[in-house]
């Protein structure tokens, strides 16, 4: 068995109440709170970039004698900082991970993460005893007072892949699908997407139809044989519009089970909005730490869509004592000690860059209390430090 053997999550601290910016824009909170789904919007400070992020992430799951292990290094991400550098390699420099091993950053709109996993798993097969590290990190920008504004987000995901995983084994069989679509891109020449909203949504809304009548053709199964669906998660709404297309194949008991725990994979998403690559696994440990009803040996499975267009249907089986090796604590006490900003806190932030001629002190943020975080940019290299 190959599969998760950790999980772990990273968000900035700081962030901006979506009923407060509903009001401020002149806009009913409940569009905001019930037609997105969404009540809270983490808010990266010029010193959180996608690596920094990353870093963070991944500091509390590896322990000295795991990162001696660790051949294969993904950082999955959108935002990314530098068209030829990987922030693989930064992670693994600031958390002192084998220098042995096979580092490199990949991009596919939020599909990223899956690819870097179902690639590691791969790895571990053909490696016994190695571990893969998957990291993904993303600062959701769609600008301030757009459509979009509600579904920005910032923070990052790592996950430990391994034989015999303590979280969920993964399955063999998976069903990928693409097309070239453009329902969100973003040129190099902007730093903010351009999003045709409603032709996004119905294309992720089709990709996951494909993938998922494709699922039940292959392999004869029903959405009966799972206790949880997980979806990527650009606002919370957007994966319930998924479910939907399909519970009516299943009788009024399984839908309360599958719709409960979509709602339990949801709640984290609602705090921290958008993490791009790292919406479905943000989703995914979301589902582990707050629903009490999964048990061992419980099928999962997850839709994976990366504007584009790719998409995957995978599934996986949790295992036994897998709620023994989760952080839930850890997650809940940074969330419910952020910092709140005002509107113009957030707008003020929101329109700062990190350059060149940046002055060191913009990057000494009195609310970032993360482990790692950018520290300067000297020479056009960026300067990563620690609070010890």
């Amino acid at each position: 068995m190959i599969g998760i053997d950790k999980i772990n999550l990273f968000t900035p601290n700081a962030y901006v109440d979506l009923v407060e910016l509903a009001k401020h824009r002149n806009i009913d909170p409940n569009k905001f709170t019930i037609g997105i789904g969404q009540d809270e919007m983490a808010i990266a400070p010029l010193s959180q970039d996608c690596y920094s992020m990353g870093a963070n992430a991944t500091y509390p799951i590896i322990s000295e004698e795991e990162a001696k292990k660790i051949g294969l290094i993904i950082f999955a991400t959108e935002s990314s900082i530098d068209f030829s550098k990987s922030g693989s390699v930064i992670v693994q420099k600031l958390l002192g991970i084998n220098p042995y091993s096979r580092s490199f950053e990949i991009k596919q709109a939020c599909y990223g993460a899956t690819a870097g996993l179902l690639h590691a798993k791969d790895y571990i097969k053909l490696n016994p005893g190695k571990k893969a590290l998957i990291i993904a990190s993303d600062i959701a920008r769609y600008g301030l007072n757009t459509p979009g504004e509600v579904t920005q987000g910032a923070g990052a995901i790592a996950i430990l892949v391994s034989e015999n995983p303590k979280l969920i084994a993964l399955d063999n069989f998976t069903v990928p699908y693409s097309e070239d679509v453009y329902d969100f891109f973003r040129p190099y020449y902007s730093d903010t997407a351009f999003v045709d909203g409603k032709f996004s949504n119905e294309t992720y809304l089709n990709f996951f139809k494909k993938v998922w009548e494709k699922y039940k053709e292959e392999t004869n199964k029903s959405l009966n044989d799972f206790n949880a669906l997980c979806f990527h998660l650009p606002y919370s709404k957007m994966g319930l519009k998924a479910l939907n297309q399909v519970i009516d194949e299943v009788s009024e008991e399984k839908q309360k089970e599958l719709l409960n725990n979509f709602n339990s994979s949801t709640l984290y998403t609602r705090r921290i909005g958008n993490l791009y690559t790292a919406s479905l696994y943000l989703g995914i440990l979301s589902l582990l730490n707050n629903d009490n009803t999964l048990k061992e040996g419980d099928k999962l499975g997850f839709f994976s869509y990366g504007s584009g267009a790719a998409a995957e249907f995978f599934t996986g089986t949790l295992m036994p004592g897998y709620d023994k090796h989760l952080n839930k604590e850890h997650i809940e006490q940074m969330l419910n000690n952020r910092q709140k900003l005002s509107i113009s806190e957030y707008e003020n932030i929101f329109v700062q860059k990190a350059t060149n001629d940046t002055p060191k002190d913009k990057f000494n943020i009195t609310f970032d209390n993360a482990k790692f975080y950018l520290s300067n940019i000297e020479n056009h290299i960026r300067i990563y430090d620690k609070h010890f």
